[in-house]
């Protein structure tokens, strides 16, 4: 017999599911059969959802997800609602970059909000690379393999004009803190930021001048603790600094814009 919702609900909430009942409609959704067992198998192990069914819902999109690739937050959504505001009025697509891009959402996400932009986005992790060509593809964009901005074209230099990194950002020492789901599941490449959590922060700042146009913004995700910190790495990079703050899903965005000079 197959797994119904009412039993697909009470195995995972017996493994600590806050969500179970969504969780089993989706599951539902994706698979039947033995299929649906081992997926249901995969999520009571502690595997994040959006690997075993494959996306992620992120700013109302469907993001592909695959086994080893960070999972997009919601609460990063504010990162792309200030990116959109922030770009200008043009004829031309704008030009967005999108570093340690993981799946790609970020930028897949401002090329659906902003309709039309010159998408380019890199990251490090070989399995990322690869869902985010997928993701990134269908928009029209291209994705790079290599370390941070190590692999982008020169040909970008000065062009662009918003840079968004969804850097990872946990002190070293808080990542055995975090839940098993993303402890376990995700590259720890993606979640340590250093001691202080704000050492991939420091890497991206410091090249971001050499992309930037004139009056582009590099935009990134932190904790509510570590913004006095992050605000004067933007600054020590030459960038006007200023932070955005979401109370209702408590997200912290900084953003470092080069000066029109």
């Amino acid at each position: 017999m197959p797994l119904t919702h009412a039993e697909i609900t009470a195995m995972l909430r017996a493994a600590g599911c806050v969500f179970a009942e969504d969780e089993a409609a989706l599951l539902l959704d994706a698979a039947a059969g033995d299929d649906l067992e081992r997926m249901v198998e995969r999520r009571v192990a502690g595997e994040p959802l959006e690997v075993v069914v494959g996306w992620a819902e992120f700013c109302g999109l469907r993001i592909e997800i695959d086994p080893g690739v960070f999972v997009p937050r919601r609460r990063t959504e504010l990162l792309v609602r200030e990116a959109a505001r922030l770009a200008r009025p043009s004829a031309d697509p704008a030009v967005v970059l999108d570093l340690c891009c993981g799946s790609g959402a970020l930028g897949v996400a401002l090329a659906h909000r902003l309709g039309s932009v010159s998408l380019y986005a890199a990251d490090v992790e070989p399995a990322a690379v690869r869902c985010a060509r997928r993701n990134v593809g269908a928009v029209g964009g291209q994705v790079f393999e290599g370390d941070l901005d190590e692999p982008l074209p020169a040909s970008l230099r000065g062009r662009v004009e918003l840079l968004v990194a969804n850097v990872p950002y946990v002190p070293t020492d808080d990542i055995a803190l975090m839940p098993p789901e993303a402890r376990v599941h995700e590259p720890r490449v993606t979640l340590d930021g250093g001691p202080d959590g704000l050492d991939v922060l420091r890497r991206v700042a410091s090249v971001a001048p050499r992309w930037l146009a004139p009056g582009g913004h590099l935009l990134a995700e932190t904790s509510d603790a570590q913004v006095a910190a992050a605000l004067d790495v933007l600054t020590a990079a030459g960038l006007a600094a200023r932070t955005v703050w979401d109370e209702e899903s408590e997200a912290t965005v900084v953003v470092g814009t080069l000066s029109h000079e």
